[in-house]
């Protein structure tokens, strides 16, 4: 891992061996629809407390069922914001950790001609930029959605942004390095590299279609 660390100083690998077992899973090809979109859910929420680690916490006086204590709470806001659609698949395995937290969307698709994000979509809660986001999307591949989202946001004044994936490529890492240095990536697995149409190998397929079972078999 300090190789990866040296040469991707942004990219936190969270090798758990539940996520390793639910990603090998969710690679497979034999995996439906349903069970895929499971296991993205599970891996998300698995990820969590990995990219939640270092939030700040205040100290708040509460009264247990005995006496008072003083206790400690979340000091600032939490936002999701999933990349559409596939980013989706990620919000309900977060969610179930970070109940509390708003939800924004950032709709984009991919031009498979270019290989550039083509934004059609933005609804970001005002309180984002009061506190920590956690970007969403399973495939970080050339890094463009990634790094076009990132600008997104940071133009709404978010300063605390956290991109969470299932899967990442280096190019995409290098994209958000280049672009967003102060961007952490909280990734389950760097895979080996693109094909010619951008695809991550070994990858996972398209995440989007798999989550929502529009692919032809």
């Amino acid at each position: 891992m300090a190789h990866l660390q040296d040469r991707f100083p942004n990219l936190h690998v969270i090798n758990h061996p539940l996520i390793v077992d639910k990603l090998s899973r969710a690679r497979d090809i034999s995996t439906t629809s349903p069970a895929f979109r499971r296991l993205v859910h599970e891996i998300a929420g698995l990820m969590t407390p990995a990219a939640t680690a270092d939030l700040t916490l205040d100290t708040k006086t509460i009264t247990t069922p005995l006496e008072s204590m003083d206790g400690e709470v979340l000091s600032s806001p939490l936002t999701l914001v999933p990349i559409l659609r596939a980013g989706l698949g990620m919000v309900e395995g977060v969610a179930s950790l970070l109940p509390e937290a708003r939800i924004g969307h950032l709709g984009m698709y991919r031009d498979e001609e270019a290989l550039e994000p083509v934004a059609y979509y933005s609804k970001i809660p005002e309180s984002a930029s009061k506190g920590t986001v956690l970007l969403t999307d399973p495939m970080v591949a050339t890094g463009g959605s990634a790094v076009h989202a990132t600008t997104e946001l940071k133009s709404k004044g978010c300063v605390d942004i956290r991109l969470m994936c299932l899967v990442a490529a280096p190019p995409g890492v290098e994209a958000m390095m280049e672009h967003h240095p102060d961007v952490p990536v909280f990734a389950a697995a760097l895979d080996r590299e693109l094909n010619e149409k951008g695809y991550i190998l070994p990858g996972l397929g398209d995440a989007g279609d798999r989550i929502f079972g529009t692919f032809e078999s």
